[in-house]
């Protein structure tokens, strides 16, 4: 294994584990699953921003079956296994695609947590659609409740992102 690789793999070691410990962290807890935490994908976007795409997405998709593994079940369907810890996290991932630019940040992140707040609204619908108020849609009733915890765990996570990349990226650059 290369320096470049074994340091690809101990970053992503240490990405993982420093979001799991912030994924313990919880702001708010929604009654039926989801909660907003203390920025716990900034490690995994800035994992993803320095390493890249496919380096992203492995290591987010990682995160996702850990927290799945190690956390409390709200559900065992596979459809909702699959769609809110795997898809769903691995989505934060698509960061990596973006330059470690402001405009690169801002725009990655936004797109990696809608595309986790997308996956968890297809899940809500179709594994969690009985949830709903009788006579509501599914799909709305997913769409609101989706959007109570994500919207502010992206809100948290971008803000941190931006505030703390700059710092972190100078200190990574002057350490190579």
């Amino acid at each position: 294994m290369n320096k470049n690789a074994t340091w690809m793999l101990v970053e992503a070691g240490l990405a993982i584990a420093i979001s799991y410990v912030l994924h313990f962290i919880v702001l708010f807890h929604m009654p039926q699953g989801g909660s907003i935490h203390a920025a716990h994908l900034v490690p995994l976007l800035i994992y993803a921003y320095r390493w890249g795409l496919k380096a992203g997405v492995t290591a987010c998709i990682v995160y996702g079956i850990l927290v799945f593994l190690l956390g409390f079940k709200y559900s065992i369907h596979p459809l909702s296994i699959v769609l809110d810890y795997v898809v769903a996290y691995g989505l934060i991932g698509i960061a990596g695609g973006f330059k470690d630019t402001k405009n690169g940040l801002l725009i990655g992140s936004l797109l990696a947590c809608f595309g986790r707040w997308c996956s968890s609204v297809i899940s809500g619908a179709v594994v969690f659609g009985s949830y709903a108020p009788a006579g509501q849609n599914p799909w709305i009733y997913s769409l609101i409740y989706n959007t109570g915890y994500i919207l502010p765990d992206a809100i948290i996570n971008v803000v941190v992102l931006l505030l703390v990349y700059p710092s972190i990226n100078k200190g990574l650059k002057a350490n190579k």
